[in-house]
């Protein structure tokens, strides 16, 4: 009883606050929620400002208090310049201007005063919501700009209300058919407006991104990535069967420099001087499919090993292989892209026969890990020199990880200077990269080329949508060791440590506390299902509204019959639609009210009886300009008076607040009116 009766008591206490406190109030939440979205974009000074002079104004609303001088106002504006140019070193730029924005939006509250004041603030806070695009255009980013919008409606439609105290939600019911009647003509701009790179989009540059592969590697750095949820590429495979799970390797950054602390791509030395040939040799058929990449800010195009032909990204946004089989593009991934591509699973690459830039691969730095040095030696007299024992070297090394007592962990613990030392004597733990870097030390030490890469391997299916999700944790470190008369090799020592790695996609993952473990232990099937729902409505937000193209634009022209289509021609088509839908609006208004207001109907009927009697009128001419001229042209007499009477009340029925009459008594009323003669002229 109680809590049915708390919506009651609020209700109560907003309709006793004063019209302008509680407009005040009203506008000052809706600002607060605008904000609240940006609080992860901006600096903490900028949220906190910005609450406290949000709060002060309230407070001075609720007193009904005089509202700060100028002095104050100028005060914390130059308290916000000098913030912002600390914070950013400039006062140009998107990163400055969305937080001059956010705080001039509050300052502006404090000289809130009149309906022009009002309307300024409603204005800049629209701006306001734009600017949230620049870092997410997710569907959750949507639906928080959505509220804010019919927020700000609400608030707009109740200034134009200027009697009384209209309840907040009747002009809350306005702003929602306003934004139902617009949805419409959102929809067909959305479909028609030509997108003409590069003015079409926003743009995403915000430096802090979301994690993701780095184009280093240090021992440790991947295990961060795998307790990471987040999605890094969705894949739909043609036919809708994806290849088995342990083929699944998206290549990444390679590297192979190692200075005894941290991979890097090779910069300088034989390879750089004298380029490796990629030498690409595919061998059976190829896989299609189709790629959903989210922003990584990086030129990093994630494909699966080994495709043959580049993937076509939207603009001009071209893309090249290395020689290492990687594919870069030229600007950084900001915003989600979506290509298709088609690899070869079954490939080999690289030369055949030793030559000078191999010689990179094998280099070593000096006075890091003497251990791993003296195995390599007793591994080589136990299995012989030259190039004809690799494969037995590598098969000594995989069966020393099988069988040597190592474990698969996300939590192995600091490692120290002797990073492949520690694993191979002393820790026997670690994650992908752990191992992947050591087993490449050791071959190098036994003069077997090798590199690392980097990428992701595996992912999971949704079975929602049928979309395979690989995701952050996914980051995976591999190896490739160059064997004679086969070129370059992937072998996955990790697979040696845990298997479930690589085959059966199994994942270890951090313990989960708090609320989010209290969750899991709840209901395990439901929770994943709800995600797997989720993620399935937000990659069709993705497909079908991010990643609306201009490709797509004249897709939908040519289903509508055109054979070149261009965007001249989806301005015309859009032209044309929106000329159309205005005369048939302006056609539907007009027979509306001319053939659904039964007020206008009577009001019609009566304008027609008085042309009879010589009383001339207009469309425009109100009733009570018609009661005048009645007056004046048939003279006074009892039945020009009832006549009279009867225009004032169909008027005031219209326009009055209460006016006590009510249409149908005005109809009887006009059937019995007794009308007065025509004046002889």
């Amino acid at each position: 009883m109680l809590n049915a009766l708390r919506p009651n008591r609020a209700t109560g206490v907003a309709r006793a606050l004063p019209r302008e406190t509680r407009d005040t109030l009203f506008v000052l939440a809706v600002i607060a929620w605008v904000v609240a979205l940006q609080a992860a974009h901006i600096p903490w000074w900028t949220t906190v400002l910005t609450a406290g002079v949000l709060a002060w104004r309230a407070r001075l609303a609720l007193r009904t208090a005089p509202l700060p001088r100028w002095p104050w106002r100028l005060g914390l504006l130059l308290v916000t310049l000098a913030a912002t140019f600390a914070s950013h070193g400039t006062l140009l730029g998107q990163q400055a201007g969305v937080t001059l924005v956010v705080v001039l939006l509050a300052l502006k509250t404090l000289e809130l005063r009149a309906r022009r004041d009002a309307f300024v603030v409603f204005f800049l806070a629209f701006f306001t919501l734009l600017t949230h695009f620049f870092y997410s255009q997710s569907l959750l980013t949507a639906a928080g700009i959505l509220i804010a919008l019919l927020g700000l409606l609400t608030a707009l439609v109740n200034a134009h209300m200027p009697v009384g105290q209209p309840p907040l939600a009747q002009a809350a019911r306005i702003a929602a058919g306003m934004a139902l009647l617009g949805a419409p003509i959102m929809l067909v701009l959305f479909l028609l407006f030509p997108r003409m790179a590069p003015l079409w989009g926003v743009p995403n540059n915000d430096p802090a991104g979301r994690s993701g592969l780095s184009d280093e590697m240090r021992v440790g750095e991947i295990a961060q990535l795998a307790l990471d949820d987040s999605i890094a590429l969705r894949v739909r495979f043609d036919g809708g069967r994806p290849p088995p799970a342990g083929l699944l390797y998206f290549r990444g950054p390679v590297f192979g420099g190692f200075d005894g602390q941290e991979w890097r791509p090779l910069e300088s030395g034989f390879a750089r001087e004298r380029r490796l040939s990629a030498d690409l040799r595919p061998r059976g058929e190829p896989v299609g499919y189709e790629v959903t990449l989210e922003p990584n800010r990086r030129p990093w195009v994630f494909v699966l090993e080994a495709a043959t032909t580049a993937p076509t990204l939207p603009g001009e946004n071209r893309v090249r292989m290395t020689e290492e089989l990687q594919w870069i593009a030229q600007r950084s991934i900001n915003s989600l892209v979506r290509y298709r591509a088609s690899s070869h699973l079954d490939f080999g690459h690289g030369p055949l026969q030793a030559e000078i830039g191999l010689q990179d691969y094998v280099q070593l730095p000096p006075g890091f890990n003497p251990r791993t040095l003296q195995l390599a030696q007793e591994l080589r007299r136990q299995h012989g020199p030259g190039p004809a024992a690799a494969p037995a070297l590598v098969n000594a090394a995989l069966d020393r990880l099988r069988t040597g007592g190592y474990t698969y962990t996300l939590e192995p613990g600091a490692y120290g200077r002797h990073t492949a030392d520690e694993f191979w004597f002393d820790r026997k733990a670690g994650f992908c990269e752990h191992i992947a870097s050591g087993f490449a030390v050791l071959m190098r030490a036994m003069d077997i080329p090798a590199r690392v890469v980097t990428g992701y391997q595996g992912g999971e299916v949704n079975g929602v949508d049928g979309f395979w999700t690989v995701r952050q944790r996914d980051a995976h470190a591999w190896t490739e060791v160059w064997l004679q008369g086969e070129g370059w090799v992937r072998v996955d020592p990790t697979g040696a440590v845990f298997p479930g790695r690589v085959g059966s996609l199994q994942r270890l993952r951090a313990p989960a506390t708090g609320f989010a473990g209290a969750i899991d232990n709840f209901n395990p099937t439901l929770i994943a299902q709800l995600r797997a729902t989720w993620e399935a409505i937000n990659n069709v937000w993705n497909q079908w509204v991010l990643d609306y193209t201009q490709g797509r634009q004249l897709d939908l022209l040519r289903a509508l019959g055109f054979a070149s289509p261009s965007w001249q021609d989806l301005a015309t088509v859009l032209l044309g639609v929106v000329i159309v839908v205005s005369l048939l609006g302006a056609l539907w208004t007009l027979w509306e009210r001319q053939q659904h207001d039964p007020w206008l109907r009577l009001l019609r009927r009566a304008r027609q009886r008085l042309a009879r009697l010589g009383i001339a009128s207009e469309e425009h001419t109100p009733p009570r300009e018609l009661a005048r001229r009645a007056t004046v042209q048939l003279g006074d007499s009892p039945a020009t008076r009832a006549l009279a009477d009867w225009l004032l009340r169909l008027e005031a029925q219209r326009y009055a607040r209460d006016s006590g009459t009510t249409l149908p008594q005005l109809k009887q009323e006009f059937r019995r009116l007794a009308w007065p003669a025509r004046r002889a002229t």
